[in-house]
Parts: C-alpha cells; structure tokens; sequence
C-alpha cells in the first residue's frame, strides 16, 4: 500500500477503514491466530498510550487477540525485532509514534521479515521516510504509513527519490561522480545508521531488488538537482503532523464507533502535542474546532465559557464539554498563586525568578480582590464568587502586566459525583507525570492541608509506585534512583550477551508506562497522579530558576547552552522528557528578554534554539536535548538541531548516541561533550 491518505483525500486508493479491514481479516484466516499475531510497538508517551488504547478498544471489540509491547528507543526497537523475526505466527505489527524516521524495508530492520507480515506505521513525527512511503515490491508495499495527507504533496520528492533510488546510470562522467557521491552517502550514513532516517539513498528492498533505467539517462548536474531536493526535504527539520490518537479516532468514526471514550482520548493526545509545543497554536485551532463539534454531537451539554467547571449533572454524568484553559498550572487542584507561580507563561511576563516579579504576582492578585488567604488555600474551596469571577478579573487587569492571552479554547471531561471534572491538560499533566516519574525515583509530594500551619511540624509523602510514606521534612529524596527489576523473558543460553545485559538492566520505565495506561481509565489513579505533576514542576521551576539566578546560560554563536553537572534534582533532569520540559521552560520565561538567532543553514526565520545538557553521573555521559523555539509565543519552528547534531559528532568524532525517537536528543560521554559543543557552534 505505502501510504494511507485521509479518508477525504483517498478517492478509490484504499484508506484506514480498509487497512483495518485487512487486519482482521488476516487474522481470522489463520488457524493458529493468537495474541502473538497483532503486536503494537507503542512509545512512551501521551499521543502513543492514548492511540494504543483505542487500538486496543477496537481489537477487543472484534474479538481480535493482540499484545502491546513498550518500546523506549532505537536499542529497544532492535532487540524486540530481533526477538519478533522468530515468531512465525506474527501477522501484523503496529509502531505506534515510531518508525517514520527510519527506513523500514531495510535489511536491518523488517526487510528479513516473513512476506506475510504487514507493518502498520501511525506516527506524527515529520519528516518522513522516503522508502516508506515510495518503496515498491512486495517488501515495500507492506510497509503501511497511516498518513494525514502529506505524501500528496511529496510528487517532486517522490520523482526525484526514485531517480536518485534506481536510476543511477549513466557515462563515464556520471559514473565517476556517482562513486563520489556514494562515498559521501556511506560518511553520512555510517553517522545515522543506528539513529536516523536519512539513510534515504540506501536500497530499501531485498538484495535481489535491482536498479531500474527510468529513462535514457540523467546528466550529473541534473541527478545532483534531484539530490538537492531530497536533501531540502529531509534537513529542513524535524515537527509533527496529526496525532497518533486523532488518526485512531478517524478509524473509529469511520467504524461508526466513536463514543465520549474514544474522543476524549483522541483530545488528549492533541493537547499533549499542544502543551508541549509540538504543533502551533493554529494547527491547534484547527482540530480543536473538529472535536467542538464531536463534543456537540456526543453530548447535551457541551459548551460553557466558565472555567470554574466544579460539578457533573448526575452521578453519572461522564460526558465532555469545552471550555477556556487558563494558562495555570494544574489551577483547579493546587493553590491559584502556585498554579501561577508554577506556570511557564506567567514565569516569562513576571520574571517570577526575581523577587520583584514575584511582588508583582501578589499585586496583580491584590488588585483583583484576592487576598493572600484566599490564593494560598486549594482551588476549590475559595469563596465561589471569587472562582467565578476569575476569569472576568483577569481579562481586566492582567493586561497591565503583558498577560494577554492567559486562555485558549480546551475541553474538560465530568466524572459523576467520583471526583471533580478534568480538563484534557490536567489529565495530561498526570499521564505524563506518571510516565517519567512515576517509578525510578523517589519524588517527594506534599500532603493536602499541610500547607498552612504544617510546614516546619508537618510531614510530606513519598511517591514510589502507588503506595506513599510520611516522613519528615529533613528527608528530602528528591531524585534518588530506585531499584527495580527487569520484566524480560528468560531466553535461551545462546542467546547474544548484550541481550543478555539487557536483561539485568532495570526497566523501571516498563511499570511507568503500564501505570499510565491504567491511568487513561481509571479516574482514581489519573486524580492520584496529579500531586506527582505538582512536585515535577516545582523541580522543574526550581531548577529554572536556579539556572537564571546564577546565570548559567552560555550564549554561542548562534544559540545558547545551560550544562547542569549538580544539584540535589540531576538524576531527574537525566530523563529526556523532563530535560525537553525544562528547556521549554527557560525558553518560555525567557522569550521576551533574549534576541532571536538564525540557526543552521536551511532557514533564514529567527528562532531561540537552546541546547541543555544534564550529567548522569552513573553512567559518566550527559543527556543532551536541543530545541528550536519561536520568537512569538504559541508559534512554532521546525527542530533543526537533528541535523546539526548528526553534524557536530561527524566534525568533532564525538562518541554520541541517538537512543530515542526523538533525533534531537543524544547521549554524549562525559569527556567529548566539550568537543561536541565546539562543533555545534560551527553548524
């Protein structure tokens, strides 16, 4: 098939509803059908847990066997597909928000598996791989790619891909600057091979597949226009089209199964792609209006402009409704001054990091009638009128202090009279808090209703895994790594030693990702997660400030560096996630007051581009994340540091490693990162 065009956009080429068809259908021929038959390869996050989950939904519904599989990275994905080439009784695999990057019908990843055997890819991540979309033959055609309507826009780099792939013939003179240019091809790709999707020029079928003359031949300057092309396409960064669970949502509908469950996912794993700046405040608009009118449609009560939403209809009210966001924090759960203290956007218009920013905190709070009691207690037990003219006293005073656009359009869901309703961020907020730290470390949380009159006495809970333990406020384990246990199968003896040291390895990260997937339907959990996000982003505002206060940002040529090599929070900031998290943060609260900088060569736009980089000191290599920020808030640009990082280690000959499905974050040893960084500056 190749790819899947929207449903709108397919016209007589097949579309998801067929290719879900197929996978039944497959299935059900089999004698021996069994949960080793469908296989999801799913990521650790939000968009990915929320897809697999109706995923999942679905092959429940139809009686159809299935397994999910958790995968962290690229390592990961190599060991399982070299355990996945003995299971003959596998039909279909699924990699859900994995896999675009990279050229599937290889020989090193699927392009040895069984002819049967067909690959589903749902992933938002962009750009993606040339041979997975174009490739043809057998082994090409199973690589299906569940796209949102992009490769018709790809005719001039499908052309030229498949001149630069199989056409390669041509005089003398064509020959000779064919050999120079497989030689540049060979540096570039012995950079990527374990790490990136750029091998785009390396034959993706079987070996047997030969090349083809497309034509009586090309002049070099024409095939190096052709090149040009390819290149334009995959080195003008990285960003994300539409979500893994807005794809699995347009399969229900098409089934006619779409209820308040399925679309509630399919919000949130939007909002996660929002709230984490992976698409624009426009792109955001865009579905969002979609679902404001599912909502409409699913439910009777729908829409509201109040954002003190404290109630559900009936005991059963679990219905969805839209609403206005504020920008704060986790609000309707923690204190207004934290949930603003806390918040990224208000950071960067108050400069709370300075005592006079947080003197301007408590007098806009003033103004607006709020006194200090009042802001320092939960949510929902503040006076009603001062909850529900909230909104109304922001919009009138908080202009003054830069704060315009302190909302945008969002949903909550109701839950009966279990718990209060929660909007689509909070529940993101404790899925993701669930995800990174929700096992491994020991985070400290505090006990409601200790805040006032029980700081120095009082006590605070320890998260581990569910269960909570008090002790004093002198014991702090902020970040202390956790043991845990691997939940590998045990193999053979012949089986290869780094197999075998995988084993050893604690796969905390495994028992995070199945408490998150819980969570998605267990309101309990989802709720009892929510003081876990709290003190994550206390650790993250701490850290931040920390940063600003002493002044450790470095400024480059064309970016700047934060290196973090202490404090009591390094183990947590080793976690690429809450690395990513904590460099948004700096480039929120400092968007207003640093100039914008053109990074790389492929794009003449100003952007805020920073690297931050954090110390494992266990393993003697830093954490590296690199992000490309816009100078205007809610805009986006394209992640240009993949390439520059692909660039820098070949430069320097830095040992780095690209181990996630995020090519903007790397490893580096301890010892080259100076070296690395020195490279960078010259990308």
């Amino acid at each position: 098939m190749g790819f899947l065009p929207l449903p709108s956009l397919a016209g007589s080429h097949p579309s998801y509803l067929e290719a879900y068809n197929k996978i039944l259908s497959c299935h059900r021929r089999s004698p021996l059908s069994s949960a080793s038959s469908v296989i999801m390869l799913v990521a650790p996050n939000v968009d990915a847990l929320c897809g697999a989950r109706m995923l999942a939904t679905l092959f429940k519904q139809d009686d159809i066997a299935y397994r999910i599989i958790p995968i962290s990275g690229r390592d990961e994905l190599d060991r399982t597909i070299q355990d996945l080439k003995e299971n003959s009784n596998l039909l279909t695999l699924m990699l859900i928000n994995m896999g675009s990057y990279y050229d599937l019908p290889s020989e090193e990843l699927f392009g040895e598996f069984d002819l049967k055997v067909t690959i589903h890819v749902i992933d938002s991540a962009r750009p993606q791989s040339l041979a997975n979309l174009f490739t043809g033959g057998e082994n090409g055609e199973r690589i299906v790619t569940w796209d949102d309507g992009q490769p018709h826009k790809l005719k001039e780099e499908k052309a030229s891909w498949e001149i630069v792939q199989y056409d390669l013939q041509g005089g003398s003179d064509e020959e000779n600057d064919d050999d120079e240019r497989s030689s540049e091809e060979e540096d570039v790709n012995s950079i990527s091979s374990d790490s990136s999707s750029r091998k785009r020029r390396r034959a993706a079928g079987h070996g047997q597949r030969k090349r083809r003359r497309l034509s009586p031949g090309f002049t070099s300057e024409e095939l190096e226009e052709h090149e040009k092309r390819i290149d334009r396409y995959f080195c003008s960064g990285t960003s994300h089209g539409q979500s893994a669970a807005s794809t699995v949502y347009i399969l229900a509908t098409l089934l006619e199964r779409a209820d308040n469950d399925f679309l509630w996912f399919a919000i949130l794993g939007l909002t996660f792609q929002y709230i984490t700046s992976r698409i624009s405040r426009d792109t955001y608009e865009t579905y969002h209006a979609i679902y404001y009118d599912e909502v409409s449609r699913l439910n009777s009560y729908s829409s509201t402009g109040d954002t003190d939403i404290l109630f559900s209809v009936g005991p059963d009210d679990t219905g969805l409704r839209s609403t206005n966001e504020l920008r704060f924090m986790l609000y309707r759960h923690w204190t207004l001054y934290d949930a603003m203290f806390h918040s990224s956007y208000v950071a960067s218009k108050l400069g709370i990091w300075k005592e006079k920013g947080r003197q301007r905190l408590t007098g806009l709070l003033a103004k607006m009638g709020f006194s200090i009691p009042q802001t320092q207690q939960p949510f929902p037990n503040m006076d009603m009128d001062l909850r529900k003219s909230l909104l109304k006293k922001l919009n009138d005073l908080a202009p003054e202090h830069g704060l315009v656009e302190l909302s945008y359009p969002s949903f909550v869901r109701c839950y009966g009279f279990r718990t209060l309703p929660l909007s689509a961020a909070d529940a993101v907020e404790g899925i993701g808090a669930l995800l990174d730290a929700g096992g491994g470390l020991r985070m400290e949380i505090e006990v409601e209703g200790m805040r006032n009159g029980g700081e120095w006495f009082g006590g605070r809970r320890l998260w581990e895994r569910g269960r909570s333990e008090t002790v004093s406020k002198q014991t702090q384990g902020v970040a202390a790594p956790l043991k845990a246990t691997s939940n590998e199968k045990i193999t053979t003896d012949d089986e290869a030693e780094d197999r075998e040291n995988f084993r050893q390895e604690p796969l905390w990260w495994v028992k995070n990702f199945w408490a998150a997937y819980d969570a998605l339907t267990d309101v309990v959990a989802l709720k009892n997660s929510l003081p876990l996000a709290m003190s994550l982003q206390r650790a993250i505002i701490r850290q931040g400030t920390s940063i600003i206060d002493k002044q450790d940002i470095r400024t480059m040529r064309n970016h700047r560096v934060v290196i973090l090599t202490q404090g009591p929070d390094l183990e947590l900031f080793c976690n690429p996630s809450i690395l990513t998290r904590l460099a948004l943060w700096l480039v929120d609260a400092l968007r207003d007051r640093l100039p914008g900088t053109i990074f790389g060569s492929q794009t003449k736009k100003k952007a805020l581009p920073f690297v931050v980089a954090c110390l494992n000191e266990s393993r003697a290599r830093y954490t590296v994340v690199g992000i490309m920020a816009s100078v205007d808030f809610d805009q986006l640009r394209k992640n240009q540091f993949a390439l520059a990082f692909l660039l820098a280690q070949k430069q320097s000959s830095a040992r780095v490693e690209f181990n996630t499905f995020d090519s903007s974050v790397v490893e580096i040893e301890e010892k080259d990162l100076k070296i690395f960084l020195e490279a960078l500056c010259e990308q």
